[in-house]
This record gives structure tokens, sequence and C-alpha cells, in this order.
């Protein structure tokens, strides 16, 4: 671990740039999600609570590929995943953060087999990977996805639609309440969606388990059915408002905060079920490695807005790996 006093800073010249404010040290996170690993590192510049991105990476490695059918996370997930990390490894170790941590989630809680993967990342990165409840993620996707939003705008409704789990965070400016899904894009595809494209029953079979886990939503977290502003974050969500924008090259700031109407969901929803995966790759905004499992993170994204009403989902890249660094520097 670097030593705090040898971190550099943006009062370094080196490292300043133009107009940046006070010395302000940066951390690294890095997130193990079921079927990506992300690095962001950053800094809060002093007197502000708004978060400077330095460097945000995402790389598919589909650590919980097969884990719910097999309860083990497979070697070659693991490699693949350990891969990236020794890549994240050079980038954090060029920027010198004060403070890095690690966190796995959905895949790794599934997993007996989680010391197989845990112990050459800490060799990697001489940090341990932290084990995240669902509680956990739900906390602090709320934390990162509503630290750039007007308060006036709540109370939020945060939902994380990720590979093996789905998060539901409520709250006005503080997490109130929250709970934690088995079910995301990775998992509804492996567990449903065989054929290619999916058939009818398949695709009824995925909505009916995603409607299943909204009712433990509508039962579990008070005040769900009342938010103001339903928040999306992970992946299934941008991919969809890339589509719905036609974006035939990644762009955050177009992404972010970017509104999706439920219309506009049902209708990415519709195209990207019925086509085969040779032609569903072909949609702008939609990544090759991202194709195979959209329809079952779009099932479970349309079910959310169905059933508890919603119009629009604000789209929001800030997430859990926001969270994860506001944490580091709270």
């Amino acid at each position: 671990m670097t030593n705090p006093a040898d971190v550099p800073t943006y009062d370094d010249p080196a490292h300043m740039p133009i107009d940046a404010p006070a010395a302000s040290p940066l951390v690294a996170a890095i997130d193990c999600g079921t079927n990506s690993t992300r690095l962001l590192i950053g800094h809060l510049p002093e007197g502000t609570s708004r978060l400077v991105t330095v460097e945000r990476l995402m790389r598919i490695t589909r650590l919980g590929r097969g884990t719910d059918a097999s309860g083990r996370l497979a070697p070659e997930a693991i490699a693949r995943t350990l891969d990236v990390l020794a890549e994240y490894k050079s980038v954090i170790d060029r920027h010198g953060p004060m403070a890095v941590r690690i966190t796995a989630t959905s895949a790794a809680r599934d997993a007996a087999n989680r010391d197989d993967f845990f112990g050459p990342a800490t060799t990697i990165l001489g940090v341990a990977p932290e084990l995240l409840s669902g509680a956990d993620e739900a906390a602090l996707s709320f934390l990162g996805a509503t630290s750039d939003l007007d308060p006036a705008l709540g109370p939020f409704l945060v939902v994380d639609i990720g590979g093996g789990s789905t998060e539901f965070a409520f709250g006005q400016t503080t997490l109130e309440a929250g709970i934690s899904c088995d079910m995301g894009c990775v998992r509804l595809t492996e567990k449903y969606l065989h054929a290619d494209p999916p058939t009818a029953t398949e695709l009824s079979q995925a909505l009916s388990i995603a409607e299943l886990h909204v009712d433990d939503v509508i039962r579990e977290v008070e005040g769900a059915t009342e938010a103001r502003t339903f928040v999306g974050l992970a992946g299934t969500v941008t991919t969809a408002a890339a589509v719905e924008i036609g974006l035939a090259e990644y762009d955050r700031e177009r992404i972010h905060h970017f509104r999706l109407t439920k219309a506009a969901a049902e209708d990415v929803f519709r195209t990207l079920a019925t086509e085969a995966l040779e032609d569903r790759v072909w949609n702008p905004g939609l990544e090759k490695e991202r194709a195979d499992v959209i329809v079952g993170g779009m099932c479970v994204l349309v079910t959310i807005m169905r059933k508890l009403g919603f119009e629009e989902c604000l789209v929001s890249e800030a997430d859990i790996l926001d969270g994860l660094v506001l944490s580091m520097l709270g």
C-alpha cells in the first residue's frame, strides 16, 4: 500500500490540471461483479462534494458464468478476472492512490470456492477483496447514484441491475430501506433464455420470475411504490439508453442522466428479444460482449417499470463504484 505521505495530489504541478482545486488525494476502487470487473480512481477537490474521476475502466469478465448452476466459480472465469486485475494494478500503480479497495458481489457470494479467486487477487493487488452483502451493495449504490442528484427529485428508488443480483434502495437523502434480489442479466439468461432468439415461453418464464422478485420489493421496501424518481444503474440500463439513443460509440455524458421512457424501454426490449444473437450485435449502442445477456437484463428492467408504475428511468453512470470511492473519502 502506498504511504499517504508519498501520494501525488492535485496540487502537485506534475499532476495538476489547469484550474485544479486544492490538494485532494486519490483513492481507487474495484468492483468484481458477476458480469464485469470495473475500476474507478477519483478524488474530492477540497471544499466540494462532487467526485472527480481520474480513471474509469470496465471489462466484461463473466466471473459468475455458470455459478448459479454449479455453485462454484469456473477456473477460466477466475483466470479472466485475474488478468484484468493485473491490468488494473498497473493503472493503479501509475496513479499512486492513497488507498485501494476491492469488492466482490453476487457471484462470489454464491460460490463455495471464492477463496480460489480471493487468494490470487490479494497477491496481485496487495489488498484483500471484501465480500459485500446485498445490503452493502444497495447502500453503496444509493450513495453513488444520488451523490450528484438534486434532493428535490427524491425520494429515490435506486435500482442496480447486475449480472447475478439486483439491488433496490429507497430514500430521500440517505438510504431508508433496501433489498437484494437474486435476479440479474446473467442469472436469468442462464436459467431461462436458452433459444436464439428466446422463445415466447422462455421470455414469459423470465418475466414471471422477475415479477415475483419485484413483488418482494413491494412487500419489503416501504416507500418503493411512492418514489418520485426511479434511478437505474449498471450495464443493462446504460445499454438500453445507448440503444435508444443509437450511439455508435460509447458516450458517458450522453448516457448519464438520460431519461429513458417506459415506452422506449419496451421498444428496446421487443427489438432485442426478437433478434437472433448474430443480428442483435449490430444494434448501435450494444456492446458485443453484452449482447448474449442483455435480454435477461431487459426482462428485469421492463418488469420493474411495469409493476412499480414508473413512466421513465433516470439513467445513472454513477453507481456502486462511485459509492465505494465516496465511502473512502467521506
